[in-house]
């Protein structure tokens, strides 16, 4: 048989505790930081049929056609694993009447997951990766525009990063968008075949994405294309300008882009990337991205509903905060190691580390029946800041032997205080042996 059938598939990690210590934290922040905001935390399937990802992302994106994770179950369904998250939030909104008047708005949510995406693997780009985001449904304010990047800026902050540059940009409203693809296929169709073949594509259903390309041939057209911010309606150019007034009042320094367009189809108005810029890690790298759009609760039957939100990449993150050099350190050191000697103390052994974990404190044994040198070798390993030693004279007296690792000072305990009292013990001189 193979070996590699019993490897992890491709585009897929495995993450030891020392890193999952690491996501742990920078989780905790975002569940701290988030409900600062009241935003609460939803969890939706990892898969969903098929159409809930097709509709929302639209037929242009790459994640529709060439990314997806998609299969037909064993009763024929068209599922898909999640590519992204808002689609799935979406439809929960919808499918849970969450925009009943009963429900105050904005509607703000959070998620943090996996994510797939059926794509060749790199550096960086997984076929399975995790993302935390979050979703703010019911209003078109764009103080809530401001607010959310501020967030985002606010949690990358809070674990260490610096050098923080926002870019924003403008996809306008419906009447702005429209006057604007026509301006851009005015522009891009005498130099047709001169694009790349996706973009030739691209160019004839939605042109905007076409910005998007990273292919050197569309970039020299890109350059000199037409700016959104020329084509913008009376009342999308308020909101932009509110949105350029709130971030500059919360003194949030950021940049225009108006060759952004961020990767899928349903955005409009305000959209945003978060990138670090460091010269060590060769320009600027982008952790987090979102906008806001229209249309996306309607085309999952909900009625027509405002929403922002951004998405963040964990693993880049992670690689990040470690290059960097801020990411958490990682502490496994125990509490208390108990050493038993002599198999008729394995009841005891097993009653005091119970006990111990019970006031909680991190608490090991041995299983091994090693000897009682082996076992302090273990404890002094794992850094354990005190020592149990329970023996046969310790058993027949009722009694053990607790050693601060640090000072070396050793006391004998009554086991009925270990039981009862273990944080009065450890934190008194007591008597020592």
């Amino acid at each position: 048989m193979s070996k590699s059938i019993f490897q992890r598939p491709k585009g897929t990690a495995d993450l030891l505790p020392d890193q999952t210590a690491q996501w742990q934290h920078v989780e905790s922040v975002a569940r701290l930081l988030f409900g600062d905001y009241n935003f609460k935390e939803v969890r939706t399937p990892i898969f969903e049929n098929f159409d809930v990802f097709s509709r929302s992302a639209g037929d242009t994106s790459d994640v529709v056609t060439k990314e997806m994770y998609d299969f037909h179950d064993k009763g024929d369904r068209h599922v898909a694993l999640r590519p992204e998250g808002t689609a799935g939030i979406v439809r929960a909104y919808v499918e849970n009447k969450l925009f009943g008047p009963e429900f105050d708005k904005p509607y703000k949510v959070f998620y943090m997951g996996p994510m797939f995406r059926y794509e060749r693997p790199q550096a960086g780009r997984f076929r399975q990766f995790h993302q935390i985001g979050v979703e703010a449904f019911g209003s078109n304010a764009p103080a809530l525009d401001v607010e959310i990047i501020a967030m985002a800026v606010d949690f990358f902050k809070i674990l260490g990063l610096k050098n923080l540059k926002v870019a924003i940009n403008t996809l306008g409203d419906r009447e702005s968008r429209d006057a604007y693809r026509q301006a851009l296929i005015d522009y891009l169709t005498p130099h047709k075949a001169e694009l790349s073949v996706d973009s030739q594509e691209r160019l004839d259903k939605n042109p905007l994405r076409v910005l998007d390309s990273k292919d050197p041939r569309d970039q020299v057209f890109v350059a000199n294309a037409p700016s959104i911010l020329d084509y913008l309606s009376d009342e999308a150019t308020t909101h932009w300008q509110q949105v350029k007034a709130l971030l500059q009042a919360l003194a949030i320094d950021f940049e225009i882009d108006t060759t952004m367009v961020r990767g899928l189809d349903y955005y409009n108005d305000t959209i945003f990337e978060i990138m670090t810029v460091d010269e060590n890690l060769k320009g600027a790298a982008t952790i987090a991205g979102g906008g806001r759009y229209s249309g996306l609760v309607s085309e999952f039957g909900g009625p027509e509903t405002a929403g922002f939100g951004f998405g963040i990449g964990v693993e880049r993150l992670i690689n990040l905060l470690n290059a960097h050099d801020v990411a958490p350190k990682v502490n496994h050191d125990l509490d208390f190691y108990i050493v038993n000697i002599g198999i008729e103390t394995d009841l005891v052994a097993t009653q005091i580390v119970q006990s111990i974990r019970s006031f909680g404190y991190i608490a090991e044994r041995d299983y091994l029946a090693r000897s009682a040198k082996a076992q302090f070798k273990t404890a002094d390993r794992q850094h354990a800041k005190y020592v149990v030693t329970i023996g046969e004279q310790e058993l027949a007296n009722h009694t053990a032997k607790i050693k601060n690792m640090t000072t070396g000072q050793q006391k004998l305990v009554k086991l009925a205080d270990l039981y009862t009292d273990l944080p009065t013990i450890i934190d008194s001189e007591g008597d020592e042996q």
